[in-house]
């Protein structure tokens, strides 16, 4: 039997209805998708079997986590080549002005933008940057042998190691010892990171990691047919 889907409120069953039936008109479906995210008001539900978070910390927006939910409401809908480019490369369409993004999501959903862009893009790509100067220097010396490096990267940022950091994480949210983290919850986890970052340093490194994390972003997104200069319009 298919899964019987549930919406649970007004708002949401405005903004499905609103997305299906600009599409079904005939209207470009990147401005119909950011409208009906602005109309969205619930901020984490189950879905075909899965969490969706859609504001991290209750103040971090995953706008492309909503999207991937809204599509599943208009499958074949919207062109697969075009999804698959916002859902996996977070892209939208080159013939969509993204100066427009900022007022169809609306001023509360764009601040939660951009605390979800620095919170838990940046944040990542901030340990990622780290990492691999640790990996750099750990092979330059000749060794070739490989080394779990994570204790050491989140200690250069977080002034504790990434055992002790996940320790504390499950305590203060009363969560069970797990072996992996779903991706929801590796955002959410992230984000409680760039939290921690804020407390443990100055002003000075705040501003230069933050520095660093944004250039190692910029650099794997110059890979894209489509670089960070989209982002920085969305940012603006």
């Amino acid at each position: 039997m298919p899964e019987k889907r549930t919406i649970q409120g007004t708002a949401e069953r405005e903004a499905i209805e609103h997305l299906r039936t600009a599409l079904l008109d005939g209207d470009d479906w990147p401005p119909a998708l950011l409208k009906a995210i602005s109309l969205w008001s619930v901020p984490e539900e189950t879905f075909k079997r899965a969490r969706f978070n859609y504001f991290i910390g209750g103040e971090a927006f995953d706008w492309l986590a909503l999207a991937q939910r809204l599509s599943y409401e208009v499958e074949g809908l919207i062109p697969s080549d075009e999804l698959e480019e916002l859902l996996f490369r977070g892209q939208l369409p080159s013939y969509f002005n993204m100066e427009d993004f900022k007022d169809l999501l609306g001023a509360e959903k764009h601040r939660g933008f951009l605390n979800y862009f620095y919170g838990v893009e940046v944040e990542s790509s901030l340990l990622q940057a780290v990492t691999a100067e640790i990996e750099k220097r750990f092979y330059a010396s000749g060794r070739r042998y490989h080394v779990d490096h994570s204790d050491e990267s989140h200690f250069r940022i977080y002034r504790t190691t990434m055992t002790e950091l996940l320790e504390s994480y499950r305590e203060e949210r009363s969560l069970p010892e797990i072996d992996s983290f779903t991706l929801t919850e590796q955002k959410e986890f992230t984000y409680w990171l760039f939290k921690v970052r804020l407390k443990v340093s100055d002003k000075a490194k705040i501003a230069s990691d933050t520095r660093k994390g944004l250039a190692f972003l910029q650099e794997r997104s110059q890979e894209r047919s489509r670089d960070l200069e989209d982002l920085s319009v969305l940012a603006s």
